[in-house]
């Protein structure tokens, strides 16, 4: 395949189905598949395990496990268990969380880029087999290393993505990843600011900018029925318009329609509130922010996330037709 393409899954599908999605991804030449890990419904690292026991070429990425609740060791030594699955096809892929979230579960998410830079710091060098001693402000260790007994005791083929989406995080990310996961439901044109911000970064740690990969999670509803893959998406949208308006406004949404949204919608919303504010997101909103239509009108709305700087979309499958998307895009986006 020409283009390169992955796939991202939540909590949507039973994990069964799931680990069956990921295979016919992997045989219709899917680069990876991320697995989200966002609201307390599915942990990322069982169903990472899950994919990688069941494939046997398909790269497998964290999109995101957060920099909180893990510590630096443990996260470690879980991705070095997954690369004994899938000896490099595991992908840590690591963001620094969200609130109300992270309140409510009692993390206090002071100093968001030093805790990253923390974090990523000791778990390359540990995932290097590197003996560690760091003692930062949020990470502390004391002369260890990922104590390997039995098996491979070599440095692990990890790279580390962090999930960016502030300007100051994104700067980080060109700095100390080895790429970045862009995060969805945005314009094509916020990757404009998001690259610019990457390239700062990438200078100051004396590289290009090119050197750092730049996969990008898009929403995308596809039906043969163009009104039913629009009315597909425009729930997701909502959702995100009420607990994600950061993300929302960067796109270029306006704040008279998130003043709404932010009106209508608590925390954790009800599927009537949910109902009530979808009557007030426009179709325009929603073709702007995923790829929604009809399988050309997908693709063609693919391409412009790659036009605009993304080296490999990560397509997140709205609707019960799973296969129709991954079939969409067996051949990649620029036919």
């Amino acid at each position: 395949m020409a283009d390169r393409v992955a796939m991202y899954l939540q909590d949507a599908h039973p994990l069964q189905d799931a680990i069956g999605y990921v295979q016919y991804a992997e045989k219709r030449g899917f680069e990876a598949v991320w697995q989200a890990e966002s609201r307390l419904v599915r942990d990322a690292i069982v169903p990472m395990a899950a994919f990688a026991a069941t494939t046997s070429r398909i790269k497998i990425g964290s999109g995101v496990i957060n920099n909180w609740t893990r510590n630096a060791a443990v996260i470690a030594a879980t991705f070095l268990t997954l690369d004994d699955l899938a000896q490099d096809r595991i992908i840590l892929g690591i963001g620094a969380w969200w609130d109300p979230l992270a309140a409510k579960v009692g993390i206090k998410r002071d100093k968001p880029l030093l805790a990253m830079r923390e974090t990523v710091e000791t778990v390359r060098a540990l995932l290097a087999r590197q003996r560690v001693t760091f003692h930062g402000e949020f990470v502390n260790i004391t002369d260890i290393e990922l104590d390997v007994v039995h098996g491979r005791k070599e440095a692990r083929n990890v790279p580390i993505y962090i999930g960016a989406t502030g300007p100051q995080m994104m700067a980080l990310t060109g700095e100390i990843a080895d790429g970045v996961v862009l995060n969805y439901l945005v314009s094509p044109r916020y990757n404009l600011g998001a690259i610019e911000q990457l390239e700062q970064g990438a200078r100051k740690a004396g590289r290009s900018v090119d050197e750092i990969d730049r996969p990008q999670l898009v929403v995308c509803s596809v039906d043969h029925d163009r009104t039913k893959a629009l009315d597909g998406a425009r729930k997701l949208v909502t959702q995100y318009l009420g607990q994600q308006p950061h993300i929302m406004k960067a796109s270029g949404v306006s704040q008279e329609l998130l003043d709404e949204i932010g009106q209508v919608l608590t925390w954790p919303a009800t599927e009537e509130q949910i109902e009530e504010a979808m009557r007030l997101v426009p179709d325009d909103v929603v073709q702007m922010i995923t790829a929604s239509g009809t399988p050309e009108e997908v693709r063609r709305k693919v391409r412009e996330y790659v036009e605009y700087g993304a080296t490999c979309p990560i397509l997140y499958p709205l609707g019960p037709d799973v296969h129709l998307m991954i079939d969409t895009f067996r051949d990649g986006y620029s036919n």
